[in-house]
């Protein structure tokens, strides 16, 4: 979109040639209050019209699972973390190559992105799992384009399925914690204290598994009472944490600082390099899937309901929301990058005022319930 001097909008369009040229044309006037002019679904058709089907030379008709392959080599040229590239070659294996089997990137259309998602939402596959699948179907053709493979995005055109929030969370209370915290070391393995106090980091601090376990003990600041959340081990690599938001600091619990001074003590592995919850024989880190097997299996020692290793950063949220912790704080805290994330816990923080708000607007009744109240039980009597 291009707006003139005189405030006159035009449709603009970009994209790739098959001979990796980017061409951007005027499409058309953007439709006014009088009804002249293209409005946005026109505006696009339009543009599909102008690029048009095309096909690029044979040489450079790519396969979408090439293509797929190569963009994951560029990310991993670029730097891109190990985790993403992990996902993306499993979105590719799992959903992508094998519905687009044999299919060149320039033959995909709209229409067949579109039987793709059908595909999937047959399959019982979530909104979720369909939009990260569009995700980087679009990064393909996006990919595609600046080589010279494609001359569209078809994923562009296309309505995502809408993701419902989910605001049923699930955690434990304290007293649940301290209890899955004693099966958790009552256990023979030879990790069980280990396991234990990682799932007591988590529970009173909030850091997802991947920080607990890349967590050292330079990173815990005994003077100002605060953890330092600066990396996170992840599918066997230490890297920076989720998102910018997430390198932060958290408050120490006193209890908390109370138990890892004690861990500290009678830990081989204590300087400021070496991870706070090491393997006790190697210090190595820990295997992410034993500790949460190890979790789960005391849940069940302990008589606690079932929930995830991750549920414990919402009991950490619930906390200290139910205290309350103003929510920009705690989003701070848990390092989440949008607000509207650390709002799921907004239902558990304490109002000031609501409670007198409810009782005064009942308290008029109070003469008619008591009355009621009176009847009811001389009725029994």
């Amino acid at each position: 979109m291009r707006k003139t001097k005189a405030g006159h909008e035009s449709w603009y369009g970009k994209w790739w040639t098959p001979d990796g040229r980017q061409v951007m044309k005027k499409i058309g006037p953007k439709r006014d209050r009088s009804g002249r002019g293209l409005d946005r679904t026109t505006a696009e058709k339009k543009l599909r019209e102008m690029i048009g089907d095309t096909p690029p030379p044979p040489e450079s008709r790519v396969s979408v699972e090439e293509a797929g392959r190569l963009l994951v080599e560029n990310r991993v040229a670029m730097g891109r973390k190990t985790s993403t590239t992990y996902n993306y070659r499993s979105v590719l294996r799992t959903h992508i190559n094998p519905y687009f089997d044999g299919i060149s990137i320039h033959q995909v259309t709209r229409d067949q992105v579109e039987s793709f998602m059908g595909n999937m939402s047959r399959k019982g596959k979530s909104p979720k799992t369909i939009r990260n699948a569009l995700a980087v179907l679009h990064s393909i053709f996006e990919f595609s384009q600046k080589k010279g493979w494609a001359s569209s995005n078809p994923v562009r055109w296309v309505d995502k399925p809408v993701s419902e929030a989910n605001i049923d969370i699930r955690f434990l209370n304290f007293e649940e914690i301290e209890s899955v915290i004693t099966a958790a070391k009552d256990d023979d393995d030879e990790l069980a204290i280990t396991f234990a106090m990682a799932i007591r980091i988590a529970a009173m601090t909030g850091l997802r598994q991947g920080e607990v376990i890349g967590l050292r003990w330079g990173d815990i600041d005994w003077t100002a009472g605060k953890i330092r959340v600066r990396q996170s081990y992840v599918r066997r690599e230490f890297t920076t944490p989720k998102s910018r938001r997430s390198s932060r600091s958290v408050p120490l619990a006193d209890v908390l600082g109370t138990q890892l001074d004690w861990h500290f003590k009678e830990s081989a592995w204590d300087r400021d390099d070496d991870l706070v919850v090491a393997h006790p024989v190697t210090g190595h880190p820990i295997d992410a899937s034993k500790l949460r097997k190890h979790f789960k299996q005391s849940l069940k020692s302990a008589g606690v309901r079932e929930v995830r290793f991750h549920d414990l950063r919402h009991s950490f949220g619930t906390k200290m929301a139910s205290a309350g912790v103003p929510m920009r704080t705690l989003q701070e805290w848990m390092g989440h990058r949008d607000i509207q994330t650390t709002m799921i816990y907004a239902d558990y923080a304490p109002s000031e005022h609501e409670r007198e708000w409810v009782d005064a607007a009942f308290s008029e009744k109070r003469g008619v319930l008591r009355s009621w109240h009176d009847h009811s039980t001389e009725a029994q009597a």
